[in-house]
């Protein structure tokens, strides 16, 4: 470890929470140079929906390099973008009747965020976005803007501006009325940016109600409607979209994370055609637009979208580990915990950012790796892989109920 405190940055985050060093991993487990598994309940912040080292994209990996495969292109294209592009059009897209263009962004989901705020901008003329209180859009500036958490918006150095911010849930009657009264100084917007499960603002679930109100509210504005779905989708919520069956239409979907499948990186906005017209060839450009091994590896991940037998697992495991957290909830019934989430993103809100970290410390010393979010990381969010195997679900919710048992009447 002493190589880590003296060569690597202090901005290093994730490393102070799980202080180890990790050697090898599989589905749900990592090991440690002194080979001890952890059950990983954090999935590489959601990157790892379909576990560390999935065998099926394993395999397709080693064929690709081996044949000499384009691993980077540019936006050049090859044969395995058109795979994974014909894929994604085929199994996503065409059944639910979409008709978006693809954006191969930066590899970040903060850089397709930016992409999509450009051109929200453009196509309006307008510069104002709303967004939400405990949203998260990104790290860089034009997404930080948009993002709530004063921790990371003080490191920006510089004034974060052109964003309007309204409570995520808020009476939209109200904000119209706000916005149709010409002496309030509301400017018309040119997007409204949403998530519709808030995962690091605490796994805050917008109901399908109020998110079909929102987008009717940027429609009538002449706003666009952007969804981030960048760690709610490709399966986590049960479906491929966190959104699927709500009657929305989104001007612009951003994603990100799970969708390279392997853990390698992949940003992709889907754009509807009449706003993908304004942009100009290159006007969004980058090195990493989309590489050959999350193209082999992302089709890969597609395949089990092609049936609702992968879906249907996963909505099973989720009413599991919301289950067991409300037990756990009702165990400690004077500490007010709540539960909520959907599908295999699920969340136990312990209302106490100290006794939270104190839980997710406890849980890396006995085997468990799950991280902590929302209004003083008092949340603690279960996001373990969507192949998780039904022993290690259960013997990491173990972990979580005997030691937020231990800390919790210890308080």
């Amino acid at each position: 470890m002493d190589v880590f405190e003296q060569w690597e940055s202090d901005v290093r985050g994730y490393c102070r929470t799980f202080p180890t060093v990790f050697k090898s991993a599989s589905n749900a487990r990592q090991v440690n140079e002194q080979g001890k598994s952890y059950i990983d309940f954090f999935c590489g912040a959601g990157v790892l929906n379909f576990g560390h080292n999935n065998e099926r994209m394993k395999k397709a990996l080693i064929k690709f390099i081996e044949a000499d495969g384009v691993a980077h292109s540019l936006d050049m294209s090859t044969d395995v973008k058109r795979d994974f592009i014909e894929s994604f059009a085929k199994t996503i897209l065409k059944p639910r009747g979409m008709t978006y263009k693809m954006q191969f962004t930066g590899p970040t989901g903060t850089n397709a965020v930016e992409a999509a705020l450009k051109l929200a901008r453009r196509v309006t003329g307008r510069r104002t976005v709303i967004a939400f209180t405990h949203g998260f859009h990104g790290m860089t500036l034009g997404a930080l803007a948009c993002t709530a958490n004063a921790y990371f918006r003080n490191a920006a150095g510089v004034p974060l501006e052109n964003v309007q911010r309204l409570p995520f849930g808020c009476s939209l009657q109200e904000v119209a009325a706000a916005y149709a009264d010409t002496s309030s100084g509301y400017e018309p917007p040119a997007a409204i940016l949403v998530e519709t499960i808030q995962a690091e603002g605490g796994v805050n679930v917008a109901s399908a109600e109020w998110l079909k109100e929102l987008q009717a509210f940027a429609h009538q504005r002449g706003a666009l409607f952007i969804v981030d779905d960048i760690q709610a989708s490709c399966g986590r919520t049960g479906s491929y979209f966190s959104f699927d069956g709500m009657g929305l239409d989104p001007d612009i979907i951003t994603l990100a994370k799970g969708i390279g499948g392997f853990g390698t990186p992949l940003a992709m906005n889907l754009i509807k055609p009449e706003h993908d017209k304004h942009w100009s060839p290159g006007e969004h450009t980058g090195t990493f637009r989309g590489q050959g091994f999350s193209f082999v590896a992302g089709r890969e991940a597609l395949r089990y979208f092609e049936d609702d037998s992968f879906t249907d697992e996963v909505k099973k495991k989720g009413e599991h580990i919301a289950n067991r957290l409300h037990s756990i909830a009702k165990r400690h019934s004077g500490g007010g915990f709540e539960v909520r989430g959907r599908g295999m993103m699920q969340a136990l809100d312990v209302q106490d950012g100290a006794l939270a970290k104190a839980i997710v410390a406890q849980c890396f010393e006995n085997g468990l790796l799950i991280g902590s979010c929302g209004p003083g990381g008092r949340v603690l969010k279960l996001i373990p892989p969507l192949t998780i195997p039904e022993a290690d679900l259960d013997e990491g919710l173990d972990i979580l109920d005997a030691s937020t048992h231990a800390l919790a009447v210890a308080a």
